[in-house]
């Protein structure tokens, strides 16, 4: 499985910013079989989950809840993070990854150490 994030940039606060990553070696349709999230890293801090899709389900941390949604599109098998009214807080590379199929949804963030394919992050910078 290899995945690849993009999409990040410059963005004022407030303002919005669509993230994609791209998947190859996994159907995203297939979603009984895995796990796909987004994360967020800001150098010297540790890695923040942000998102699940899993089994028919998706999760939010309490963080993105709100603000964040995730789609996929299952033809061109691309994973999205459709982010609105950014915060300066929100400046971080984003990754997506994937795990082992995760029921209930709630166990993608308990079990988030069993995300174990990582693509390369995208930066984005919320910033005025």
């Amino acid at each position: 499985v290899q995945l690849q994030a993009s999409g990040g940039g410059l963005v004022q606060p407030g303002g919005s910013l669509k993230l994609s990553c791209a998947v190859s070696g996994l159907r995203l349709e297939n979603d009984e079989y895995y796990g796909i999230g987004w994360f967020r890293q800001v150098p010297g801090k540790a890695r923040e989950w942000l998102s699940c899709i899993s089994r028919g389900s998706v999760d939010y941390a309490d963080s993105a809840k709100g603000r964040f949604t995730v789609s996929r599109d299952n033809v061109r098998n691309i994973l999205y993070l459709d982010m609105k009214n950014l915060k300066t807080e929100d400046t971080a590379v984003y990754h997506c990854a994937t795990a082992p199929p995760f029921a209930p949804i709630s166990l993608c963030f308990h079990q988030r150490g069993l995300f174990g394919r990582w693509g390369q992050g995208t930066l984005v910078t919320v910033s005025s």
